[in-house]
């Protein structure tokens, strides 16, 4: 068994692992509760009635939290001639094409987010093994495969994040950091929380949220009541 260290025992003796916080009280915990020495990331994992094997419980899509994510996200756009430099000219970190599906097969990966306008789909697509692992292929339902490349690249730098339910049914999306301000985590909480409600397929039988909860990064997790969340 791991040994767990002493700031560790300490911060999970902070929380009583049977309740289900309010989500005010949750996010002034999980700053208590980080561990780490630098600024960590604050995450949420929400578990889902539903069957992910099914097609018509798949859950999966994209949002710009109201207050970002606290971290700039490198950005890769496979694009054509005007189509990457409107992307550079956005605030992308790299565009082009061949060049960059070159590079990419011979294993480069310094980037966070990969968008692609339609027309280099085909050869993208031919990356499906080096990306999709990753989660970094583009898809029209994350809005990473557009035309409107300044949209894209701009809703990525302002915060925005993709969800979606794993083969266990729960969705883990990173709210911000732990720096910031407790108003700030909880409405980007709420906001994700919201999306999800309304996400709700029409075959999903049963409670539909079965559990909320927040952590930091290495740090105890934290149970939420969801009602506090609406």
């Amino acid at each position: 068994m791991a040994k767990v260290s002493k700031r560790i025992a300490e911060a999970k003796k902070l929380i009583d692992s049977a309740v289900a916080y309010d989500g005010a009280e949750a996010v002034e915990l999980v700053k208590k509760t980080s561990t780490v020495k630098f600024d960590a990331t604050v995450d949420a994992a929400i578990r889902l009635g539903v069957d992910p094997r099914k097609a018509d419980q798949q859950i999966r899509g994209a949002m710009v939290l109201p207050h970002g994510t606290g971290k700039d996200r490198t950005v890769l756009v496979f694009a054509r001639g005007e189509k990457a430099k409107e992307a550079l000219e956005a605030g992308a970190n790299y565009a082009g094409d061949a060049e960059y599906i070159e590079k990419v097969t011979g294993g480069w990966m310094d980037f966070d987010v990969v968008v692609a306008t339609p027309d280099m789909m085909a050869e993208v697509g031919k990356l499906g093994r080096v990306l999709g692992p990753r989660g970094l292929m583009p898809n029209p339902k994350t809005g990473t495969v557009t035309m409107d490349v300044t949209k894209a690249v701009n809703e990525i730098k302002a915060g925005k994040v993709e969800y979606r339910v794993d083969r266990d049914g729960n969705v883990h999306v990173p709210i911000g950091k732990v720096s910031f301000d407790n108003d700030k985590l909880l409405e980007n909480l709420k906001a994700i929380y919201d999306v999800l409600l309304k996400a709700k397929p029409s075959a999903a039988k049963g409670t539909y949220v079965q559990n909320v909860a927040i952590s930091s990064t290495m740090g105890p997790g934290i149970k939420i009541a969801g009602e506090t969340l609406e």
